[in-house]
């Protein structure tokens, strides 16, 4: 089969190669799937970089999820087994953590649904307990993990600002149903978040982005306010002054998405139950930008480790628009 490896640590479009390999063998509770679609992560671009929580032994393939398809013909959710990841033509995945692809869905969607969106349930609803009526504040409100925070938060009656970067993005970001737009590159977020709740701020405040953008959420955060950091895309990682979440009596709470894995794998199960009700419905629906083949997969993860795309890009090993 083929399959992109990285046998040295670097930037995603230098050191991933497209290989002739072995198809991976399943170990003790492991099936084979054949990957239909896989969905390109921010982690990808970290585990080339060997910059993940997780370093897989080299050479590894990187994709950390995918819609496959088992030998008996179920279309399902998977988060592969590294070192064999999801850009390749098959992979391994534990067989007790399969969850069935909506059927509302096709493949590609399917394959984004899980990390980002799963990320933004627990993070809005079970860190931040986010309520009807609140204001949300979404950083990278354009890209793939903010873009379902966006939808999310509507779904839940909230009142979503999303902060961009360029009037491309800003446009994406006001398709995706943010009540308001702010372009971080032009606008002064503070005084817009500022002036669009009447000076309280932001009730919540979804952060995958760190650096500024948390630096900025610490001044626009309301009373009571609650900041959740769910990752650090721009590269630098703040030191929040506690001092001041004191003063200003507000909350900043951590989401690792994946520990819930190892501590509460059923939260996990109950929480694609819930997306797959609101995909049905229609309240939710991942933005696919990019639909590449298998061939070109070395430069969209390096598109996305970049922040150059919007919503979600996704690789099909056959090429076939699914």
């Amino acid at each position: 089969m083929q399959a992109w490896r990285v046998h040295e640590n670097g930037e995603p479009g230098q050191v991933m190669r497209l290989e002739e390999v072995d198809r991976p063998v399943p170990g003790p509770g492991q099936v084979l799937l054949r990957v239909r679609a896989a969905n390109i992560n921010f982690p990808d671009a970290l585990l080339c970089r060997g910059q993940y929580q997780i370093r897989p032994p080299l050479p590894f393939t990187p994709g950390v999820e995918i819609c496959g398809e088992t030998e008996d013909g179920r279309r399902v959710i998977a988060n592969p087994a590294l070192p064999y990841g999801g850009l390749a033509e098959y992979v391994v995945a534990d067989e007790a953590a399969l969850l069935p692809a909506p059927e509302v869905l096709d493949d590609a969607e399917a394959a984004a649904l899980h990390i980002g969106y799963q990320t933004g349930v627990f993070g809005l609803h079970r860190r931040a307990h986010l309520q009807e009526g609140e204001t949300l504040l979404v950083h990278a409100a354009a890209g793939g993990v903010g873009s379902a925070a966006v939808q999310l938060g509507k779904a839940a009656g909230a009142r979503v600002i999303g902060v961009v970067g360029g009037p491309e993005k800003a446009a994406v970001a006001r398709e995706l149903g943010c009540d308001l737009v702010i372009d971080r590159r032009t606008d002064d977020i503070v005084a817009a978040v500022k002036e669009a709740t009447g000076g309280r701020g932001a009730d919540v405040i979804f952060d995958p982005v760190g650096g500024d953008a948390y630096a900025k959420s610490a001044k626009c955060v309301a009373f009571e306010g609650r900041i959740v950091i769910v990752g650090f895309a721009s590269g630098s990682v703040p030191a929040p002054a506690l001092n001041h979440a004191l003063v200003k009596n507000y909350s900043i709470v951590g989401l690792h998405w994946g520990l819930y894995a190892q501590k509460d794998p059923a939260s996990i199960v109950r929480c694609h139950e819930q997306l797959t009700k609101l995909a049905a419905e229609g309240a939710i629906k991942p933005l696919i930008s990019e639909r590449v083949p298998l061939k070109d997969a070395a430069a969209a993860v390096q598109r996305v480790a970049d922040g150059t795309t919007t919503g979600r890009v996704v690789v099909l090993p056959d090429g076939a628009a699914r």
